[in-house]
C-alpha cells in the first residue's frame, strides 16, 4: 500500500478560519488613532414672541375647518344689529320661562279691585301671592289669603269684548308677567282655622277665638265696625275669613246661609306676601302674630 501522508483539505471545502493579528500601532506607543468627532449641540429653537404666532397644535381637525372656527367666521359675517337682536330675544325667552316657573310654583300676581281690605290693601294694588301656602307651608291665623270664588260670593261679571291686545294680555297673564284681573278671586284675612270656635261679639265688640278675645290691630280704624253676631265652629278642611274693612266686606259673615260662610282650604291660591305696586306702597304684608298669640289650640 502506498504510504499515507498528511491529507490536504479540498480547496472547495475550506471553512473560514479565525486568526489573530496585532492591532496596527499597538506596539508603537507613538502611533495614535484619530479622535472621534465631538457631538455638536443643535441650536435652540427661537420661540415666537406672541401666542398668535405659535404653530397650531392638537389633532389635525382643529384647524380652520373646525366647528369653532366656522362659528367664529359666521359671527364675523353678521351685523351688530343682528347680534343685538339675538341677545335681546334670548333674554326675553329666559325671562318668560322663569316668570312662568315662578308663577306656577312660587309666586303669582293679583290685582285688588275692591275696598274690602282697606287699609291693608287699597283699590288697584298689585300683590304677590306665595303659592307654597297652605301646602307645603301651613296656613296661620291672621294670614291674608287669595281664594277662588267657588261658592258664588261674587256677582257674575259681564264678558268683556275682546280688544286688539286681549290675546297679548291673556298670554302675559298666563306666564305671570301681568297680574290676574279676572275678578274671580277674593282676598280676606283668615280668622278661624279648622276646629276653631269663633264668636262675635263680647261686651266690647271684640271677636273671640277659642274663648280668647282679639285686639284686632289690622281693622280699618276710620270706622267703628258694626256688630254682626255669630257663633260658629269651623269644620275640617275649611276656614273662616273676614275683611279688614269690616263695614264694607262681604265676607264669611255675609254668606252664612251658603256653606255656613266657610271657604274650602282647597280653594285657597296662596298667602298674600307683598304689595308690589304702586311703588310708594311696596311692603311686606303682616299676619299680626301678636293678635293671635294667646289663642289656645282648637278643642281646648
Amino acid at each position: 500500500m502506498p504510504e499515507t501522508g498528511p491529507r490536504t483539505p479540498d480547496q472547495g471545502n475550506d471553512e473560514p478560519r479565525v486568526t489573530s493579528s496585532p492591532i496596527p500601532g499597538a506596539d508603537h506607543p507613538t502611533t495614535q488613532l484619530p479622535a472621534a468627532p465631538r457631538p455638536q449641540h443643535a441650536p435652540k429653537p427661537v420661540l415666537p414672541e406672541r401666542a398668535e404666532d405659535l404653530p397650531p397644535t392638537g389633532p389635525s381637525h382643529a384647524g380652520p375647518s373646525s366647528a369653532r372656527a366656522r362659528r367664529a367666521k359666521a359671527r364675523e359675517g353678521r351685523s351688530p344689529a343682528f347680534l343685538w337682536l339675538k341677545e335681546v330675544a334670548t333674554v326675553v325667552v329666559i325671562a318668560v320661562v322663569l316668570s312662568f316657573l315662578i308663577k306656577t310654583f312660587l309666586f303669582r300676581a293679583f290685582y285688588i279691585p275692591s275696598e274690602s281690605m282697606m287699609n291693608t290693601l287699597d283699590v288697584n294694588d298689585r300683590i304677590f301671592v306665595n303659592l307654597l301656602v297652605p301646602e307645603p307651608i301651613a296656613m296661620q291665623r291672621g294670614d291674608v289669603v287669595v281664594f277662588r270664588d267657588t261658592k258664588g260670593w261674587l256677582v257674575p261679571t259681564a264678558t268683556k269684548p275682546a280688544g286688539p291686545f286681549t290675546g297679548v294680555q291673556d298670554a302675559l297673564t298666563f306666564v305671570g308677567l301681568l297680574p290676574d284681573n279676572s275678578e274671580q278671586h277674593l282676598v280676606k284675612r283668615v280668622i278661624g282655622l279648622p276646629g276653631d270656635h269663633v264668636v262675635c261679639c263680647d261686651g266690647s265688640g271684640r271677636l273671640s277665638v277659642n274663648g280668647q278675645p282679639l285686639d284686632e290691630k289690622y281693622i280699618n280704624s276710620a270706622e267703628v265696625p258694626q256688630v254682626r253676631n255669630f257663633d260658629v265652629v269651623v269644620p275640617a278642611g275649611k276656614v273662616w275669613v273676614m275683611g279688614d274693612n269690616r263695614n264694607h266686606s262681604a265676607d264669611s259673615r255675609a254668606h252664612m246661609e251658603s256653606n255656613g260662610g266657610f271657604i274650602d282650604v282647597a280653594d285657597i291660591e296662596g298667602k298674600a306676601a307683598v304689595i308690589a305696586w304702586p311703588l310708594n306702597r311696596i311692603t311686606a304684608l303682616d299676619n299680626y302674630p301678636d293678635v293671635f298669640r294667646g289663642v289656645p289650640a282648637a278643642g281646648k
